[in-house]
């Protein structure tokens, strides 16, 4: 579903403040996967995310998404396979929008926009019916603006509107860092319900061990711009928590 191949990517190139932030980095994902990726603040994840995503272009090798070379393709060229969770649960909503809208902006994300958004009853109805899922008691509240609601809120229903249009791959950038551990918890349950009930290709970047613990068919550690542990799901089944700590010292 994912390849990369030799991608190194430098920020300031030949400046003071030169960050060689990937390092030949070559890594597979297979459709169906549930990756998750560890690693100490300036490891390399989170750029390797926005490669992904196409918000940075590698200086050298080549990315291939679903058998189509991407290296070069811009961000929004890639939404047709990839939607993303942002860490801020404020990003990835229109906050003066009512729930609703905002869902209905979502259903419309990889499709051409006309001058309406065509939210009809059955539309309403679908929206309420995904809203309950969560348990929030938000399905009752639809035409409430979403920038009212909390963080937690907000970033359980920005999961659900991922997968409003079509989506392949879904990449989660540390998406339960700004939350409280019950809306962190309600996230992360919703994320692998959807993951699993729509067979979507999953990155998560996180620094709860916890979660790399619990969630993901395997796992990896990088370093330095480089993947230092490459665990497959058999392995990742027999590793413990207290083994996660070990590896950061």
């Amino acid at each position: 579903m994912i390849e990369l191949m030799n991608i190194s990517k430098t920020f300031n190139a030949g400046k003071a403040n030169e960050v060689k932030a990937l390092q030949k980095l070559s890594l597979n994902i297979e459709e169906g996967e549930f990756v998750v990726i560890v690693g100490a603040n300036g490891s390399g994840k989170t750029t390797l995310l926005n490669l992904m995503a196409g918000t940075v272009i590698p200086d050298t090798g080549s990315i291939t998404i679903a058998g189509n070379d991407a290296t070069k393709l811009a961000e929004y060229g890639r939404s047709k396979w990839i939607a993303r969770i942002f860490q801020n649960p404020l990003l990835g909503t229109a906050a003066d929008l009512s729930i609703v809208d905002n869902f209905r902006l979502a259903a419309l994300r990889t499709k051409s926009k006309g001058l309406t958004i065509g939210k009809n009853e059955a539309f309403k109805k679908q929206v309420q019916e995904k809203i309950a899922t969560l348990g929030m008691g938000l399905e009752n509240k639809i035409e409430q603006p979403i920038g009212t609601l909390s963080g937690g809120q907000r970033q359980a229903l920005t999961l659900l509107m991922s997968v409003m249009d079509e989506c392949k791959i879904l990449l989660l950038d540390e998406p339960t860092a700004a939350l409280d551990p019950r809306s962190a918890e309600t996230v992360m349950r919703t994320a692998e319900a959807l993951i699993k009930e729509y067979k979507l290709t999953a990155i998560l970047v996180t620094h709860n061990l916890k979660d790399a613990a619990q969630y993901g068919s395997r796992i990896i550690q990088m370093g330095e711009g480089e993947v230092l542990k490459n665990i497959s799901a058999k392995e990742k089944a027999k590793l413990k928590q207290a083994e996660l700590y070990e590896w950061f010292g």
